[in-house]
């Protein structure tokens, strides 16, 4: 075993274990504890553009799940983990997103790509609109449902629950589609570097961090390399400067 077999899982274990703290933390203490008042209003905007910063996080530690990247070797766990953080972010299927996600990497930008649009690779909203169909359900609205009943059984506030858990959640659906999404596989008039269909930013890492996790500034490093996770992504491009900075958009 290689020094990064045994550095790799502690990184990325440490770092989602802090992303879903800081993540816990704010919707426990906003559903259950948050007292609204004029002068608590612009803290709570605060906490919500946090929240949703987090809830993206979610999804993407899920997504290195997918890979195998958060805990390489260790499948069964990758998988609780990754079952874990797309329920609290949204209730969303881990089940039901691995074989979607594994078919967006075998195909990307087709019409075998499940968040592709075929009919409008360039205009966001009818793609938005198609992703957003595809990946939300009514089990997942039941799930939520019967989460947020038993929220305000136990004491929370519906408008607690909206603001700090549903509100949060669009905000990063918003942002996971445009920066790790659209952005990245969109048809422009300069075409694709290769069969994977994917582009990067010119993001600064921190903006890239900020944006989506480097899912954005360094989408096409990630389709180079599936299994590294998103925070050796800017490592990727340092390692391939040839290849990724011809490919920035």
């Amino acid at each position: 075993m290689t020094r990064n077999d045994k550095v790799q899982p502690a990184i990325g274990l440490t770092l989602a274990a802090a992303v879903g703290a800081a993540w816990l933390a704010i919707h426990l203490g906003g559903i259950f504890f948050w007292q609204w008042r004029p002068s608590t209003v612009p803290l709570a905007m605060l906490l919500i553009a946090v929240q949703a910063w987090l809830s993206t996080g979610l999804f993407i530690i899920a997504h290195d799940c997918m890979h195998g990247s958060l805990a390489p070797g260790r499948p069964r766990l990758s998988a609780a983990i990754g079952a874990l953080t797309l329920g609290a972010y949204a209730a969303l299927s881990y089940r039901a997103l691995l074989p979607k996600h594994l078919a967006h990497h075998a195909a990307p930008g087709t019409e075998s790509d499940p968040d592709f649009h075929p009919g409008e690779p360039r205009r966001l909203v009818p793609w938005f609109i198609r992703f957003f169909r595809g990946y939300y359900t009514h089990g997942q609205i039941l799930r939520i449902t019967i989460v947020a009943i038993g929220y305000m059984l136990l004491g929370a506030s519906f408008i607690n629950i909206v603001i700090f858990w549903a509100v949060p959640a669009v905000l990063a659906l918003v942002q996971l589609f445009v920066f790790g999404t659209y952005l990245p596989h969109r048809h422009a008039d300069q075409p694709f570097a290769d069969e994977h269909r994917a582009r990067s930013n010119s993001l600064s890492p921190l903006g890239s961090l900020a944006t989506c996790f480097h899912f954005g500034g360094y989408h096409h490093e990630h389709h180079l390399s599936p299994g590294t996770p998103w925070w050796r992504l800017p490592r990727v491009r340092r390692d391939l400067p040839a290849i990724s900075m011809k490919h920035t958009a």
